[in-house]
């Protein structure tokens, strides 16, 4: 049904200006709950179910890990805690074969290394230092520190120094340098 023009002219007179103001901030009101309250509205309820999945997640994580330690636990349990987490000093060797054996499987030639085992009495730590001359392609070399890590998460990578003796070349020369944390 189609409203003559005429009707609506003299609705507006009649209405005046405050009339005529008041009724497009109702329609700005009206647009604006449409348009930006409700899909606010929606965006919330969202996020507010996120975090209801993300606490029930976290719940579950921290009760599936019960060797860590909690907030208030004094740091002598802590470090308790992590010494116990820590190979013991005679698995040395069978860490160091791993090393070798991760190598092995990437392919990549390992000469003879530097080793040298450090004790340090304040903290009760064997520190086993290896300096590992290598060779093998980047792709290679790569996969191995990132098994390195995966496979010893008590080994720390100190320095990484690897060099091309031409561009041309695919294989990289180097030497690595890390640290193996042991308990004593």
């Amino acid at each position: 049904m189609r409203v003559p023009r005429l009707i609506l002219i003299e609705q507006a007179r009649r209405l005046g200006w405050p009339g005529l103001a008041g009724a497009a901030l109702l329609v700005l009101a009206l647009g604006h709950a449409l348009l930006g309250l409700l899909p606010a509205r929606q965006a919330l309820a969202a996020m507010e179910a996120r975090l209801v999945e993300d606490r029930a997640q976290l719940a579950a994580a921290s009760a599936a890990a019960p060797g860590q330690p909690l907030p208030g636990q004094a740091p002598s349990a802590q470090l308790d805690d992590f010494r116990r987490n820590l190979p013991a000093q005679l698995d040395a060797t069978g860490a160091i074969d791993r090393i070798y054996a991760l190598a092995q499987e990437e392919g990549i030639s390992l000469a003879r290394g530097e080793y040298a085992l450090g004790l340090d009495p304040k903290t009760r730590l064997a520190r086993y230092q290896v300096l590992l001359p290598v060779r093998g392609s980047y792709p290679q070399l790569r996969r191995f520190l990132h098994g390195l890590q995966a496979q010893l998460p008590a080994l720390a990578l100190e320095e990484v120094d690897l060099q091309r003796k031409q561009i041309a070349d695919s294989e990289l020369e180097g030497r690595i340098r890390m640290t193996l944390y042991l308990a004593r």
